[in-house]
């Protein structure tokens, strides 16, 4: 997921939408909508938001926050975080205003609605809570509302009339004049209030989508412009404890976004990629979900304020080359369940191994093709894909579970479009190098895709995979009727064979956490409250090496106490750990205190991988070097 940042006329404009009233054909269908967030106005930790339609004919209109937004597959619920929601009408009185769900509301006598006014709260305190009801928004898709950062998913504040969604919008955003703000939404100038403290920046957008697709961030930000290529790259980051600077991953995102587009070619792009880093501290009021979202042309990104510097910059290039990637498909290549999104009650594609995995699958494999890293490394992120896709749902078709991606058991298996999703890929990627004697590839198939469909017109979705066939070989399109429409589970060791590879096992890096591919070494105890390490810690070199044991309860993390209430947020800070830092654990054996504390050395453990078959053939051997290196 990724995506998603003349003065005085619109300024006449927003002053002529006030309380007078208009002339009765100026119908709310031709007019902008204008909204209004003031971010110097909060109450109680919530924004104020208005939002002037202009002039309804009908008498009743429907107003509504999304229900699911795109790039997620869940439900947010965005209407749960608004409060006090008022109809006024020209005159300034209130207008009778029913809320029939969580998301909607109806406005009686609309004829004479001048705007609508709401307080919206922000997503990331209520994580914290355990939520209002329901699921909570995935953190890169949710909303902050803080005194030095706000981020501004605008589909957490600004909502849609049912009948005006093609209607252009514009917007007001006042913030304190000391703020940053950054944005990819078409701006339209800036305006400083009379004591200079406060100003207002307006921008503007085609339709409710674009609204949706360019996230914000105001505050007391750390911004890097440079230009990869003909791509001004925007990268803002918050760092509440300033440990990170945008400065500091200025490098990685610049190497990473380079390689990128080499990899691409000559797949078009954006004029300006805008990367929203928020990196959380892992407070009681802090984002708890880490990963980022796409839109068209920005990325929203959460990750831990924990990381050293060259975690962070491992995770940057994991996580946001993803979101780059996904200006492919869905941004170029969707179905029309995608191009014709519907925020209250969606229906969803069944391609998902297509978004996700495909995506995610040139996020890992541009970086063994353009030199990032070793041939061994990509090897061992195949193997732990494969054992992490063996613990989900392994029979499931594919296209079964992404249509009905909300649902269970589908929901629960979401996370294998990450893992399978990008076996799959790697898959047809085999094959089509093997067919084309290295001439064609998963890329290139996406790439006549692109130019087949583009942006701005949708696919079939029963259609596709007949299509992919005819594009490309019967062995492709049976590979997708056999493994991705029916269930029947991969034999990745066919596709190994292909290109000259085999098991065996070897040596690998690993981290703190695990040993080893999805082997954590991590269990709990939930009558105990306890959590301890698992028989698998004697497989992590490190932690064997300094006497760690099976059944060691950890009490303690470099000072802070380990419950099961925030073993997510302290062991996920263990990520970041780097070899060369200073750690210590206070343990539990056997009723005895135990405590280790020192410099990390560097963690290893065996694990079974891919290696190269001494006995492959030159046809083998030529269409590994075609996968790897083109």
């Amino acid at each position: 997921m990724k995506n998603y940042l003349a003065i005085l006329g619109l300024s006449v404009i927003l002053v002529g939408c006030g309380s007078a009233k208009p002339k009765v054909d100026d119908l709310a269908v031709n007019n902008p909508i204008v909204t209004a967030l003031d971010l110097t106005a909060v109450v109680d930790d919530k924004v104020p938001v208005t939002i002037n339609p202009g002039r309804f004919t009908t008498e009743t209109v429907t107003y509504r926050l999304p229900r699911v937004v795109q790039g997620t597959y869940s439900v947010s619920d965005f209407g749960r975080y608004v409060d006090d929601m008022k109809a006024i009408d020209y005159n300034g009185d209130e207008l009778e205003v029913s809320k029939v769900d969580t998301n909607t509301w109806t406005i009686s006598d609309a004829t004479k609605l001048d705007k609508l006014t709401y307080y919206v709260n922000d997503t990331f305190d209520i994580e914290s809570t355990g939520g209002i009801g329901g699921e909570n928004p995935f953190s890169p898709a949710g909303t902050n509302i803080e005194e030095d950062n706000y981020v501004l998913n605008l589909h957490g504040f600004i909502g849609y009339f049912d009948s005006l969604k093609n209607n252009q919008y514009a917007l007001n955003v006042t913030a304190p004049a000391t703020f940053v703000r950054t944005s990819a939404l078409e701006d339209r100038g800036m305006k400083s209030s009379a004591d200079g403290k406060s100003i207002t920046s307006s921008y503007f957008a085609q339709r409710y989508f674009e609204i949706t697709d360019n996230p914000m961030m105001y505050g007391k930000l750390d911004v890097e412009e440079f230009m990869v290529g003909d791509i001004k790259i925007v990268l803002s980051v918050f760092s509440p404890n300033k440990v990170h600077t945008a400065a500091s991953q200025k490098e990685t995102v610049y190497k990473m976004m380079q390689a990128q587009k080499n990899y691409l070619g000559d797949v078009n792009s954006t004029a300006r990629y805008d990367i929203y880093l928020y990196l959380s501290d892992g407070s009681d009021t802090a984002p708890k979900g880490m990963g980022a979202l796409e839109h068209h042309t920005s990325t929203v990104v959460v990750l831990p304020e924990s990381s050293s510097k060259e975690g962070l910059a491992a995770s940057i290039i994991d996580v946001v080359a993803h979101e780059f990637f996904h200006i492919v498909t869905p941004l170029s290549v969707h179905s029309e369940d995608v191009h014709y999104f519907d925020y209250n009650k969606p229906t969803f594609s069944k391609h998902l191994w297509m978004y996700e995995g495909v995506t995610e699958y040139f996020a890992q494999h541009f970086q063994v093709y353009e030199g990032l890293i070793e041939p061994a490394d990509f090897y061992n992120t195949i193997m732990s894909k494969i054992a992490t896709s063996k613990n989900l749902d392994d029979a499931m078709s594919f296209t079964v579970m992404s249509e009905n991606v909300l649902e269970q058991p589908y929901a629960s298996n979401y996370y294998n479009v990450y893992m399978k999703g990008a076996l799959i890929g790697m898959c047809i990627d085999i094959l089509m190098r093997k067919e084309s004697d290295g001439n064609r590839s998963m890329l290139s198939l996406m790439k006549e895709l692109s130019a087949k469909y583009g942006k701005d017109k949708p696919f079939e979705d029963d259609k596709l995979i007949a299509e992919i066939t005819e594009m490309t070989y019967p062995s492709v399109g049976e590979f997708l009727r056999t493994h991705v429409e029916g269930d029947v589970p991969i034999n990745y060791n066919e596709f190994f064979e292909m290109v000259g590879l085999t098991l065996g096992e070897t040596e690998v890096p690993t981290n703190y956490i695990f040993a080893g591919g999805q082997n954590i070494i991590f269990d709990g105890d939930q009558e105990k409250g306890i959590i301890f390490f698992s028989p698998m810690v004697s497989k992590n070199s490190f932690w064997a090496s300094e006497g760690v044991q099976p059944g060691d309860v950890i009490k303690k993390v470099n000072g802070t106490d380990l419950t099961l209430a925030n073993a997510q947020q302290v062991i996920g800070g263990m990520f970041g750990w780097q070899e060369g830092m200073e750690y210590s654990l206070d343990l539990e054996r056997n009723g005895e205190a135990i405590v280790l504390k020192g410099t990390l050395g560097k963690a290893t453990a065996i694990s079974e991988s891919l290696v190269e078959d001494e006995n492959a053939t030159e046809a083998q051997k030529a269409v590994r070097a075609a996968w790897l290196k083109g």
